[in-house]
């Protein structure tokens, strides 16, 4: 299984999904950019995202917040003290790495989801767990290390303030709670989303980009009545699996996972992960949580503005409490690519959804040197690419060309031939099941559009 995950790294740099970050200055670990396809894929997902969960939903409202924010913000979302990681140094080469990290490399079928610092340590000590990059065993004891980015406002020396990069997107709609209410009066229960970068200072070993400093983010704040957070967490915790399967993702691949009491985040009452089974093991992928009115109490607290929500048939007023499905937009692209791969005798099949696909379709002359068959299959491409992202391609033979796209999980290749000249009509191929049909030039717009409904 984890010879799977070195095949699609492999695959995602040769053909343009992810490569890693600030390679040529020989990387940066825990780093990647996305290439030409990956943008691609991303987006696509995002949009499936945003139309799943904003503009499906008329009381869920659209934001895009600040990465930077006053420090003051993650003083009061207690993220300043209770936002970190349980780390281990080895004194023989200085590596550093997570106690819960070493102990799952080397250990997968032990548990250790919400055991203390001392808990780990004495299981590294009990099994001997050797450091990864020098092969010793010289751990310093365990110490919580935060996770958020540092970095410092303004440019007269002396005079900086210090600042944070926001390790969740969530603090932002928080904080802007007041102004939606006073701009477009919203009425429970309503919602905030948005999607945007977060940051977080995380020491790993690697596992592609499963977990990395910087990634995206898409979440959503439902905000409720206290008597009601059991009713819209299940809802929210339904819809969220069903977000999952819309990706194309094996259901059998994934489970839900309660957060035991001393694993709860601090600002959480409750929280389940809906996990994947990837190479190796199954882990966190999208979550859901109930933050109850942790924050916003907070926030009213330390910056003395109310934050109370009042009721326009009643005029009681309250703090609402917050349901919070969470979806890793980073996590996501490698969970797709993952999930998607397949390979079969003779060649290897990218199976992605295609409503999430980079390219819908790729365009092909049969041959590169007629003019006649590029003409017109370069006005077939123009006609696509007015409603479809379209790939074209006439390198090599036909045959290298559809396994060229199946790989990049481009679901139908049309190709014009010599008969095409004479019929208007070109040959439309599965990437699934290879066949091949007879469509008109003319038929080919709601033909596509069918097949993407």
């Amino acid at each position: 299984m984890v010879d799977l995950l070195s095949k699609v790294v492999s695959l995602s740099k040769r053909r343009g999904f992810v490569f890693p970050g600030s390679e040529i200055y020989g990387g940066l670990a825990n780093t990647y950019d996305l290439g030409p396809l990956g943008v691609e894929l991303k987006r696509n997902i995002v949009n499936l995202w945003w139309q799943e969960f904003v503009h499906r939903y008329p009381e869920i409202y659209g934001l895009d917040t600040s990465i930077l924010m006053s420090p003051r913000v993650w003083e009061a979302s207690g993220h300043t003290e209770s936002f970190s990681d349980v780390l281990i140094d080895c004194t023989n080469c200085q590596l550093r790495t997570r106690a819960d990290h070493l102990i799952e490399d080397n250990l997968p079928d032990l548990k250790v989801e919400g055991k203390t610092s001392k808990e780990l340590f004495e299981l590294i000590k009990t099994h001997q767990l050797k450091c990864p990059n020098c092969n010793q065993f010289s751990w310093t004891p365990p110490r919580n290390f935060n996770l958020l980015f540092k970095t410092e406002v303004g440019i007269v020396a002396g005079k900086k303030n210090t600042a944070y990069l926001r390790g969740e997107t969530a603090q932002g709609m928080f904080v802007n709670f007041k102004q939606v209410l006073d701009s477009i009066r919203p009425q429970l229960p309503f919602g905030l989303a948005q999607v945007g970068k977060a940051f977080r200072n995380e020491i790993t070993l690697g596992k592609f980009t499963f977990r990395v400093l910087e990634f995206d983010l898409a979440e959503f704040e439902y905000f409720v009545r206290a008597d009601e957070w059991e009713k819209w967490f299940g809802f929210w915790q339904e819809k969220t699996h069903d977000f999952a399967l819309k990706l194309g993702i094996n259901k059998q691949k994934l489970r839900w996972r309660p957060h035991t009491k001393d694993e709860l985040c601090h600002y959480s009452k409750r929280t389940e992960d809906l996990e994947y089974n990837y190479p190796f093991g199954f882990k966190e992928w999208l979550a859901v949580a109930y933050r109850t009115d942790f924050d916003l109490k907070n926030h009213m607290e330390k910056s003395g503005v109310d934050l109370n929500y009042t009721d326009p048939q009643t005029g009681e007023r309250f703090i609402p409490h917050v349901i919070e499905p969470t979806f890793g937009i980073t996590r996501s692209l490698t969970t797709v690519l993952i999930d998607a791969y397949h390979q079969e005798k003779d060649r290897l099949i990218l199976k992605l959804k295609p409503e999430i696909a980079p390219y819908k379709a790729a365009v092909f002359p049969l041959l590169a040197n007629k003019p006649k068959l590029v003409a017109l299959a370069q006005q077939v491409y123009q006609d696509l690419s007015q409603s479809l992202v379209v790939a074209w391609d006439e390198r090599g033979n036909i045959g290298k060309r559809y396994y060229s796209q199946d790989e990049i999980g481009t679901p139908w290749c049309v190709t014009i031939d010599f008969d095409s000249l004479e019929d208007k009509a070109v040959t439309v191929r599965d990437r699934d099941t290879t066949k091949q049909e007879r469509i008109g030039i003319n038929k080919l717009g709601s033909y596509f559009k069918e097949k993407l409904a």
